[in-house]
């Protein structure tokens, strides 16, 4: 699957900036998906202590929808995880998830130490993530010891 040719080319990933972080921070998903996922601010924080990690707004034209923070993971011997992806509620249904997952795994295929694999999680009941990232070709691993399902992703599928 060529995923340049699925990408909508107005979704780019940006860095967080002293003058964007802000806008990033007040992003948010559905009343109903907040225990889902956890807030952008901690993600945002958290980005602090990840060494190597990519912490990142998703735009569409010059419109932030969405947050994500991927790399790779020391207690995983350096294998690539997303650990965050999400999409403002203003801007779900629209395919904004599933073309921003795109633009992620490529991103990550581009760097000269990606893994084979990348790996994510995300909550059992989050039906809705389960789908889209199947929908690209995350396979389900298996619930980890802290709750949350594994899917991973092989660039070999390609």
């Amino acid at each position: 699957m060529n995923f340049i040719q699925l990408i909508q080319p107005s979704i780019t990933l940006r860095p967080l900036t002293r003058e964007n972080w802000e806008e990033c921070a007040a992003l948010s998903v559905k009343p109903k998906q907040r225990h889902l996922i956890a807030p952008n601010v901690h993600s945002i924080a958290e980005a602090q202590f990840l060494p190597g990690f990519s912490s990142l707004a998703i735009y569409r034209g010059d419109t932030m929808i969405g947050y994500t923070l991927f790399g790779p993971d020391p207690d995983d011997h350096g294998m690539y995880w997303i650990h965050r992806l999400m999409i403002d509620a203003r801007y779900q249904q629209a395919g904004a998830g599933f073309q921003a997952v795109l633009r992620v795994i490529e991103e990550i295929g581009e760097r000269p130490d990606r893994s084979e694999l990348v790996r994510l999680g995300y909550h059992p009941a989050n039906e809705a993530a389960r789908k889209l990232y199947a929908k690209v070709g995350f396979a389900e691993e298996g619930v980890a010891p802290w709750g949350e399902m594994i899917a991973a992703y092989a660039y070999s599928q390609r």
